[in-house]
């Protein structure tokens, strides 16, 4: 079968109602073992070093996975992105643009939406088919994070994994349904986690390799994973166009807020942290999480994947220590 890869989340069921396998570029990357020898051959290809690490490994993902197409999202994710598809268009691949309106428009979403089924010759009535089949997994990855926050019987990095997932499903729905089935068959058994300090993750998932095993030794537990709660669209909606109108990712920070500030309370979130990517204009919006957040906020920057690094793992453990005194 085709394979069509993407930048970021984007509506799934059209790639899938077309009977393509999706690929998450970043999930790609991020997971493969040899992740850093693919930052550095972008980097020889020419990408400069002052550019994130996500787009040099994507850039990398395509050409190691032989990918020819790819949905490159140019409104509401990477501000690179439309320079990394001319990078593209010159190796070959063939990019097909995807934007989500800065003001949630509804009718500028369908509008997008419906450009992508033209492009891959699919109608609603295979789209919403699709999206029924995907809503039910979703509905069991939203029993995953309500295990974790009001059960605390799901580790942080659990619940990161099955919600970062979805983005792209791994590929295989079915496969990835099983999974779910499995760990949600296994999970309930468990002794709930006793946590001293109860965390919550905002930002971009995070480049580091150990940060959720490294935070429970420390007495802290993650149970809101913000962005990759949204890849697995928490919110239900009448339809793909006000379901793509509720993910907040994409659209501005006060969007987000909502949910966030909504998600501290609803979960008993006792401090944040907030991981921002080196070189991201994302970082900018630090200055105002931490105007909006009505709790102790730890930012953290990461830049290639890695293990935490000693400073880093510092300012964990006094940010941790001072919210026990």
């Amino acid at each position: 079968m085709h394979r069509v890869g993407f930048t970021t989340t984007i509506p799934l069921e059209v790639i899938l109602a077309a009977e393509k396998i999706p690929v998450d570029l970043n999930n790609v990357f991020i997971t493969s073992p040899a992740n850093h020898r693919m930052i550095e051959e972008a980097e020889v290809d020419g990408f400069p070093r002052s550019i994130c690490s996500w787009i040099k490994g994507i850039y990398a993902a395509i050409l190691e996975c032989g990918i020819k197409e790819i949905v490159a999202v140019t409104e509401g994710d990477c501000s690179n992105t439309r320079a990394l598809m001319e990078v593209l268009s010159l190796r070959g691949v063939e990019t097909v643009p995807f934007a989500y309106p800065h003001d949630r428009d509804p009718a500028s979403l369908r509008f997008e939406i419906e450009k992508l089924m033209r492009h891959f010759g699919v109608g609603w009535d295979a789209v919403n088919l699709t999206r029924e089949r995907l809503g039910r997994i979703r509905r069991k990855v939203r029993e995953i994070d309500r295990l974790t926050w009001e059960e605390n019987l799901v580790s942080g990095q659990e619940n990161h994994y099955f919600q970062v997932c979805t983005s792209d499903m791994n590929g295989d729905p079915d496969r990835f349904e099983a999974e779910v089935d499995a760990f949600l068959a296994g999970v309930r058994s468990r002794r709930p986690f006793e946590d001293t300090v109860r965390l919550a993750f905002i930002g971009v998932p995070p480049i580091f390799e150990d940060l959720y095993p490294f935070l429970e030794t420390l007495g802290g537990r993650v149970v809101f994973n913000e962005t990759q709660r949204q890849f697995a669209m928490p919110y239900d909606t009448p339809d793909l166009v006000e379901q793509y109108r509720a993910y907040t990712y994409p659209y501005d920070i006060f969007h987000r807020l909502a949910d966030i500030l909504l998600e501290l309370e609803r979960r008993g979130v006792d401090a944040v942290i907030h991981y921002v990517q080196s070189f991201c204009f994302r970082q900018i919006e630090d200055m105002i999480v931490r105007q909006k957040i009505p709790l102790p906020v730890l930012t953290l920057e990461g830049d290639k994947p890695a293990p935490l690094d000693a400073r880093t793992r510092i300012r964990i453990e006094g940010f941790l220590e001072m919210l026990v005194e």
